[in-house]
């Protein structure tokens, strides 16, 4: 039986984390002493809440685990579009690192090991970072939707553990994410629901509160039911059910045992994810007879570019409001005026 907790954050956001966590007895996945490596979502150096982990959610991780574990660092990667680097700091989450002595380890700048699969279902063998292999892994996903994969949650956030070539594998995304959960199970989940996202995510999408935490040590388990959360049934979300048929976790609502509040209870109507421009083309290029020229050549550079001018006009003309009117309104805003 997979514990999910699901916590309503009511006092503050640091309690409401380690409640969470508890509940979904993360000292059981975490020996005492242990090495770990927090994996935020940093999917965009362009801040918007509700795209990226919070500094409240990360801090609160922090703050539970430190003096039980013996190390702390925070990972991830880069993307053709995205200088992870930038995005922590622009997020907040640097300076919680700053605060507490977190060193960040930027997975694309290290070396690389080639890892073998199993059976897998689109990788024979996967490239993953060398400084991911002595620590245990606890992911930070953010409750939000995915113009491709519908919901991007605890098992996609591992996508961010690959090269920036990750992109190769969109068309067959799902089982590449089932693949790659295979060799880099985390062994322990947060889920920031504090602020999460909808529409067409997981940048270009429309911030939405919704005052919760969610925890468990199954990734496939926790999607399940934050799919749920969202309006989703998770059988028609391919990544869940084939990570559930790869013993990654299970997806079956009579073999999840959700602790905290009733989440069965709730659904919060999630507007469909849909897929943007610059998706829609890159999906078309890569159906066409054009393919390699466009992925395999220079030209791959100007295709980037192109989609990092498309998201920063979003930004500029839509995202900033949406950021603007969460700093300005919601209580969250506080977190991050308070880091600056």
């Amino acid at each position: 039986m997979s514990i999910v907790s699901v916590v309503k954050v009511e006092k503050d956001v640091l309690t409401s984390v380690k409640e969470a966590m508890e509940l979904a007895e993360w000292k059981k996945y975490i020996p005492e002493g242990s090495k770990v490596a927090l994996k935020p979502n940093l999917c965009w150096d362009l801040f918007l809440p509700g795209a990226q982990t919070s500094p409240w959610v990360f801090e609160g991780i922090v703050l539970t685990v430190r003096d039980w574990v013996s190390e702390i660092i925070v990972v991830e990667s880069n993307q053709i579009t995205v200088d992870a680097n930038k995005a922590l700091k622009r997020t907040g989450l640097e300076s919680v690192c700053k605060k507490y002595g977190l060193k960040f380890l930027n997975l694309s700048r290290g070396e690389f090991r080639r890892v073998r699969l199993e059976n897998g279902l689109v990788l024979e063998e996967v490239d993953l970072p060398v400084g991911l292999f002595d620590y245990l892994l606890v992911t930070i996903p953010v409750l939000k939707t995915h113009g491709t994969t519908v919901i991007t949650g605890a098992l996609k956030n591992q996508w961010g553990c690959l090269r920036e070539l990750r992109h190769n594998y969109h068309l067959v995304v799902d089982e590449a994410i089932a693949d790659l959960n295979s060799v880099i199970r985390p062994n322990f989940c947060v889920m920031d629901g504090t602020i999460g996202m909808e529409g067409s995510g997981p940048k270009t999408g429309i911030p939405k509160e919704l005052d919760l935490i969610l925890a468990s040590a199954d990734p496939v388990a926790l999607d399940t039911v934050a799919a749920r959360l969202m309006g989703f049934d998770s059988s028609m979300i391919p990544h869940i059910s084939l990570s559930a048929k790869r013993g990654i976790g299970t997806d079956d609502l009579k073999k999840i045992k959700i602790v905290g509040i009733d989440a069965l209870k709730m659904n919060f109507h999630f507007r469909q994810p849909k897929q943007n421009f610059m998706v829609r083309m890159e999906f078309a290029l890569r159906k066409s007879r054009f393919r390699k020229i466009a992925f395999e050549s220079p030209l791959l550079g100007m295709l980037g570019f192109g989609a990092k001018i498309w998201n920063g006009l979003w930004y500029l003309l839509i995202g900033r409001r949406y950021r603007n009117a969460i700093l300005k309104n919601s209580w969250y805003g506080a977190q991050w005026k308070r880091l600056k």
